[in-house]
């Protein structure tokens, strides 16, 4: 059997051995039939039993549950979505604070679920610090985003600005700037959400078949090495492993994202540090860093990964040493204090990508498929929204949820979503674009820099910034 254990530091912490669940053995006809046991897959087999209990559902996972991004993320649940912005500006006000209840509301829609179905994830809401921490750019970058963000309507009690002396009330990194802090955020243990929540389906009738990995999917018809599923409903809930389904290739590429554990440390450093309850943080920087202390009192800390040509996933997490090293210089840049502290794991995983950044939920009934999907590195909570969003669609409900301005109902994928540049242009991009943002923060971390080299690094790389957008 696999050791499916040793792919994260939340995995190793399951209180039970993993043990794959029974393949798919004969075929079957179903009303819905769900690629993947992660959050997505799982969300929406929940929220479809819970409306309809007579559905007859079947997951199929081609590993075991939690073994994707579900069971290696950060540990952020977020009440947001990547791309929001962009999806709600065109809309007028009134719309557009409907759907940032909507999307601030998750933390506590996840919250009430796990309470009511006894899964202990280590759920605590301290809300999310975003830092300007190495550099004095960050906090005119960082006011200028608050600005915006009041404009569209939001106000202190969603985003309020901590200057150093507050900041340190909460987090204490050497010579920060300040902070935006939202409360609108919880940090969990992701892998125990992930089971708990696979536990919780079995419980309501869906059947889960473990190491059935999907090999061929036609309308309607799902094919493994054993069997044949016929549905009405397919759901391919795959993130970043799109790119084994021909149909979802052209929209959804894999990018990783890579993490770092330190051993726990003694609380003397954590009155140092600061995160007493519950906050995750970010530093603002192109390169995407992000952290929290962990309920045994490690500190988890992981920064953007990679792309790899044709948008391929990445197997092998072993992370080299130099990948292990840019995340230890980060975290040590932040926290002196942790200057050569243990590292007891170090781990990464595949996220999906949609172009533009612009995560998709939408119902082809033609061809009796519907999906929820690119959430990038904000999944943990957007796909609770995804998997409630596809519950709907499935069951034909006209909800507040269906008609938010990411949904496409009875739409060809090709008519929905935004096709990915063909290679070697993706890749060319990413590396140029990479480069860029790696160059700007070497060149603004240093204080001795001249002010116009400064700003021509923060002009190329927020130029190339928004070709990603």
């Amino acid at each position: 059997m696999q050791n499916w254990e040793n792919i994260s530091l939340w995995m190793d912490q399951l209180d039970t051995p993993l043990r794959a669940r029974p393949s798919l053995e004969q075929d079957l006809d179903v009303d819905v039939a769900i690629v993947g046991a992660g959050y997505s897959g799982l969300w929406a087999a929940y929220y479809l039993k819970r409306q309809a209990p007579q559905l007859r559902i079947v997951i199929l996972e081609a590993q075991t549950a939690g073994y994707g991004a579900s069971g290696r993320n950060g540990g952020w649940l977020m009440g947001r979505m990547l791309g929001e912005d962009r999806y709600l500006a065109p809309l007028p006000q009134e719309e557009r604070m409907r759907a940032y209840v909507v999307l601030k509301s998750i933390p506590d829609e996840v919250a009430a679920v796990i309470q009511a179905e006894g899964i202990d994830c280590g759920y605590l809401k301290g809300g999310v610090l975003t830092c300007a921490a190495r550099y004095p750019e960050q906090r005119s970058r960082l006011r200028h985003e608050l600005d915006a963000l009041y404009r569209e309507g939001h106000d202190e009690s969603d985003y309020v600005w901590l200057d150093r002396h507050a900041l340190d009330a909460q987090l204490r990194i050497a010579d920060a700037y300040g902070a935006i802090y939202s409360p609108h955020c919880a940090t969990i243990q992701p892998a125990r959400l992930v089971r708990g929540l696979a536990q919780a389906v079995e419980r309501l009738g869906v059947t889960i078949y473990e190491r059935s990995p999907v090999s061929d999917w036609q309308p309607r018809e799902l094919r493994t090495a054993r069997a044949r599923v016929r549905a009405d409903w397919i759901v391919p809930a795959v993130e970043g492993y799109a790119g084994g389904f021909g149909l979802l290739q052209p929209y959804q590429v894999a990018v990783q994202s890579l993490i770092v554990a330190t051993e726990p440390l003694p609380a003397s450093t954590w009155d140092e540090i600061g995160l007493r309850d519950g906050q995750a943080f970010a530093e603002n920087s192109r390169q995407i860093t992000y952290g929290h202390r962990t309920r045994d009192d490690r500190l988890v800390f992981g920064a953007r990964g990679g792309y790899r040509f044709g948008g391929r996933v990445r197997e092998d997490f072993q992370l080299t040493e130099a990948e292990i090293g840019l995340r230890r210089y980060l975290f040590e840049s932040l926290f002196p204090r942790l200057r050569g502290v243990k590292l007891t794991h170090a781990w990464g995983g595949n996220m999906g990508m949609a172009r533009r950044f612009r995560p998709h939920m939408l119902r082809d009934k033609k061809n009796g498929l519907a999906l929820a999907g690119g959430f990038g590195g904000e999944g943990v909570g957007a796909s609770n929204l995804g998997g409630r969003t596809v519950a709907d669609l499935i069951l034909h409900n006209d909800s507040a949820l269906t008609r938010l301005p990411w949904v496409t109902r009875d739409q060809p994928l090709g008519k929905s979503l935004r096709r990915w540049e063909p290679e070697p242009c993706r890749w060319l991009g990413y590396k140029l674009i990479m480069r860029s943002f790696a160059h700007e923060d070497r060149v603004l971390a240093n204080p001795a820099t001249p002010p116009w080299r400064r700003r021509l690094a923060r002009s190329v790389a927020a130029y190339l910034d928004t070709f990603m957008h």
